[in-house]
């Protein structure tokens, strides 16, 4: 498991889960990765992040992803 590169500090982005401390948010990677970009354009453009880093928000994503839904009504 990657996820121990998944932190939150309550004072940096507001909370939200980012990678390593670097203020980079697991949510903006996942939106470039929906958009189409690939690994390493991600790594390129961000060259402090690791290919592991975006294991890691694959996994994070993957694991909120699996929330049981309950229907009331």
């Amino acid at each position: 498991s990657e996820l121990d590169r998944i932190t939150v500090d309550p004072l940096q982005c507001g909370g939200r889960p980012c990678i390593r401390e670097l203020r980079i948010r697991v949510k903006d990677l996942l939106k470039f990765l929906a958009a189409g970009a690939s690994h390493d354009e991600i790594l390129a453009d961000y060259p402090l992040l690791e290919a592991a880093d975006i294991a890691a928000v694959l996994e994070f994503a993957a694991r909120q992803s699996d929330s049981p839904i309950v229907h009331v009504g």
